[in-house]
């Protein structure tokens, strides 16, 4: 199973920037006055679910708390992810108060609505300074159990190594660098894997020979490969997930930012694999330094009855 209809989604308290990320996350920036832009990423977030919920998508929404003060806890796939056959997968996360989301009712609430059978828990990691940002690091081909990952200071091999062993997925690893040279935070900044399409800046990945092993890769398993270029690449381009409505009609969400960088050609060729659904998130983006695919923690999980 690829794609689901089910996800969470955090509404913020004091959205804002963060200095413990905006280390190696170029896609930062601060703003003028705080206060109007946490005013307005929480209009752009209430959007977003909205938008959502009209596409058919079941969004499970949860109020973020005032303290601990945790300003990236909109961006929730980090610190988890779900799987079919009921396991919820917990992850080592660089930025220090990024980890204190986990202790703010997020993950009883999943125990609260869903099936958890199994717990893996990656978190004693961070005590060595090793790290796997969940699906920012890994961009899960989940039919072929292939995980996509560039190196980074959040994303270790051991890391890697260990999520592949336990998860019985396979690594596809590679280096990604943005246009001035520097290395790419999460790999889903930079591509996106859905049933049949997926969304790649190839550039990006400047050893010519992985580049081709990871063009190829997708090529193998079935996918179309959309190629993205830096201005897309800045755009958020890279940084669209797939979901299904309640029928099972496939959605490739996205930001407006996103949309307006693709050219005529790439948009039809979305839309011959599933509807765009756009949200404007600037704020959000220009300040997270994350999009529209950062936003979404997909549930695999059963209900509970």
């Amino acid at each position: 199973m690829q794609t689901t209809h089910t996800v969470l989604m955090i509404r913020p308290v004091r959205f804002g920037f963060n200095p413990d990320t905006a280390i190696n996350n170029r896609f930062q920036q601060a703003p003028l006055d705080p206060a109007q832009a946490s005013e307005r990423a929480l209009l752009e977030f209430d959007h977003y679910v909205e938008t959502l919920r009209e596409h058919g998508v079941t969004v499970l929404v949860v109020q973020d708390s005032p303290t601990p003060h945790t300003p990236d806890s909109i961006f929730p796939n980090n610190g988890w992810s779900t799987h079919p056959d009921g396991c919820l997968v917990l992850y080592p996360m660089q930025g220090e108060n990024r980890r204190l989301e986990r202790d703010k009712g997020v993950l009883q609430t999943l125990a609260d609505h869903f099936v958890i059978r199994e717990r893996v828990d990656f978190t004693p990691l961070e005590r060595h300074c090793v790290f796997l940002e969940g699906t920012g690091s890994l961009v899960l081909d989940r039919q072929n159990r292939i995980a996509y990952a560039c190196h980074s200071g959040r994303t270790h091999p051991e890391a890697l190594e260990l999520f592949a062993r336990r998860m019985n997925y396979r690594i596809r690893a590679f280096n990604a660098v943005d246009r001035n040279g520097a290395a790419i935070y999460h790999s889903n900044v930079m591509m996106s894997v859905g049933r049949d399409l997926a969304i790649i800046c190839l550039q990006s990945i400047p050893d010519l020979q992985q580049r081709q092993a990871i063009e190829q890769s997708l090529l193998d398993t079935g996918k179309q490969v959309l190629t993205l270029d830096w201005h897309q690449l800045e755009n958020f381009a890279g940084n669209m997930l797939e979901l299904q409505d309640e029928k099972g009609a496939p959605l490739l969400v996205m930001s407006l930012n996103a949309w307006q960088s693709l050219q005529g050609p790439q948009r039809a060729l979305i839309e011959r694999h599933a509807r765009p659904v756009i949200v404007d998130i600037g704020t959000i983006e220009r300040i997270g330094g994350g999009s529209a695919r950062c936003m979404l923690a997909e549930v695999f999980l059963s209900r509970l009855a």
